[in-house]
């Protein structure tokens, strides 16, 4: 069964820890043993697995990703977020995290991240874990 998360974004662009929310989603499951599908369904916002110990790596990739798609580069999409969908396409709408014992085997600094391009907003992701 797909389980849906809530994020709510409060800046343009930001990362979002929703570990928690995943583990729980995990923990409610029943699976012991499969893999987690972490999926969110906006044009401008995707996931990634990455640093949370030190949060000055959720600034660095938000800067990093400032520069190489910077908002003011004349593109062609009208609505004023064409960078927010080319963040999107860069970091990716999915990913996946083995599950080990009814638990997500992540590494001991890794963290799920929601990541907004375009916000803030009220956004959802798309959990489910199967066999």
């Amino acid at each position: 069964m797909i389980e849906e998360i809530e994020v709510r974004t409060r800046k343009r662009c930001e990362l979002i820890d929703i570990t928690g929310s995943v583990r729980k989603v995990v923990a409610g499951s029943g699976v012991s043993d499969g893999v987690c599908h972490i999926f969110v369904p906006h044009t401008t916002a995707a996931v990634t697995i990455n640093e949370k110990a030190d949060p000055n790596v959720a600034l660095d990739i938000e800067a990093t990703l400032e520069k190489l798609v910077p908002p003011d580069r004349g593109y062609l999409h009208m609505e004023g977020n064409s960078d927010a969908h080319v963040k999107s396409s860069l970091v990716g709408v999915s990913t996946l995290v083995p599950v080990q014992g009814g638990n997500l085997v992540l590494g001991t600094w890794q963290a799920v991240f929601f990541c907004e391009f375009d916000g803030p907003r009220n956004r959802r992701c798309l959990v489910w874990v199967s066999e």
